[in-house]
């Protein structure tokens, strides 16, 4: 059965774009979760050692903005790495009202397994697709993620 094909037994919220992007990141991120899982991670909390693996160090309003997520949100996945003994949190020395978050060497250390959990998913969603198409996806979502996030630089 061809790609068409198949599209034409697929509930109708499959052939407009929009939804199936949806759905397709829903399940690539469910897909990532799952391997999370074997590390003791749960989805976002990843996102957080990434982040810091670039930059140690941070305010938890700068993690935040570059997270594109509510602060609430990161205070509270930053307890729960706290908990875990993967982060820890000290007062910043500039400003009295804020944290900086810090890896723990058991944070550091997974930055391998983060990595592998990522590229299994990847290796999962584009199984079947040739070079060529995996760089035409890779293009395209680029565009598409740009459009999604021009203007938001400023805010």
């Amino acid at each position: 059965m061809t790609e068409p094909e198949k599209m034409a037994e697929s509930p109708e919220e499959l052939r407009d774009t929009g939804h199936l992007l949806a759905r397709v990141c829903r399940e690539y991120r469910s897909r990532v979760g799952s391997l999370l899982s074997g590390i003791g991670l749960h989805p976002g909390q990843e996102m957080v050692l990434l982040e810091l693996l670039r930059e140690d160090g941070l305010r938890g309003g700068e993690l935040a903005r570059r997270l594109r997520v509510e602060p609430p949100t990161v205070t509270r996945t930053v307890r729960r790495l706290e908990r875990c003994g993967l982060v820890s949190r000290r007062p910043d020395p500039e400003d009295a009202r804020c944290f900086r978050v810090f890896l723990t060497q058991r944070g550091r250390s997974l930055r391998e397994p983060v990595a592998g959990c990522w590229a299994r998913a990847e290796a999962d969603a584009l199984a079947g697709l040739g070079a060529g198409e995996r760089a035409e996806l890779h293009r395209l979502l680029l565009r598409v993620y740009a459009n999604l996030t021009s203007g938001l630089e400023a805010t």
